[in-house]
């Protein structure tokens, strides 16, 4: 008798209640939240797993989707009515171009270490550039490499995934989708000048490679083409 007791007392709320409860975390949250933390705030014995399969099958089709973002969840706009929050005004910073070359090759070739940045982009990363990206909190820290002198390694961050949409790294688009979205610079006409076909190369070594998670290897693809000469922001 004195188990049954015990047990009713710690039974779970119905899913329908914990689908609600679920709901409000993600609602109220700024940031997505994982299975964790999720089963953390709810009563013993919740299933927050079940519960998210439930509330992603309500939200099909509506307004705002629950979205899976790295390890965590959260609710968003959905994609298509994206062009209806225009009209909200966001302080941008404007990011340089060696800023956005870094971000780029640790997104495509994570973990990256400084060196294997620099080798890509043929010219040294600035302090600056990288504490840019840290104060963003698009990169982050990751292990570092066990080789001499133990460099460390950056990584994308959630809040990256978050701010582009993606559910990994595994996500991004890959060369092809790039230039034909005219991102990058299409293949040069015959007879173009020869250091045009070498920033061409240079573009695709940079966006070339496989994104692995923190723990991954060393996923580098090719070596990057001669060096270009480095921008003055770059060279402080």
């Amino acid at each position: 008798m004195a188990d049954e007791t015990e047990e009713s007392l710690f039974e779970a709320p119905p899913m329908g209640e914990q689908e609600r409860m679920v709901e409000a975390i993600l609602f109220a949250s700024a940031e997505p939240v994982g299975i964790p933390e999720l089963n953390a705030r709810m009563p013993h014995g919740a299933d927050a797993v079940e519960a998210i399969g439930h509330l992603r099958k309500r939200y099909e089709g509506r307004g705002v989707q629950v979205v899976k973002v790295g390890d965590a969840w959260a609710i968003r706009t959905a994609s298509d009515l994206g062009f209806l929050m225009q009209k909200e005004t966001v302080e941008t910073r404007k990011l340089s171009r060696a800023a956005i070359e870094t971000l780029a090759i640790i997104a495509y070739h994570q973990p990256a270490t400084r060196a294997e940045i620099e080798e890509i982009r043929g010219v040294s990363v600035s302090r600056g550039t990288i504490d840019q990206l840290l104060e963003l909190e698009w990169i982050r820290l990751g292990r570092r490499r066990m080789t001499p002198g133990r460099p460390v390694t950056f990584v994308v961050t959630q809040s990256f995934l978050d701010h582009f949409g993606l559910e990994s790294a595994r996500d991004l688009p890959g060369l092809k989708e790039l230039r034909s979205a005219g991102l990058l610079d299409s293949r040069p006409a015959p007879g173009a000048a020869e250091d045009e076909r070498d920033e061409n190369d240079e573009q695709s070594d940079m966006f070339e490679g496989a994104a692995e998670d923190d723990d991954g290897g060393d996923v580098f693809g090719e070596e990057a083409s001669e060096p270009e000469d480095a921008d003055a922001e770059d060279e402080r």
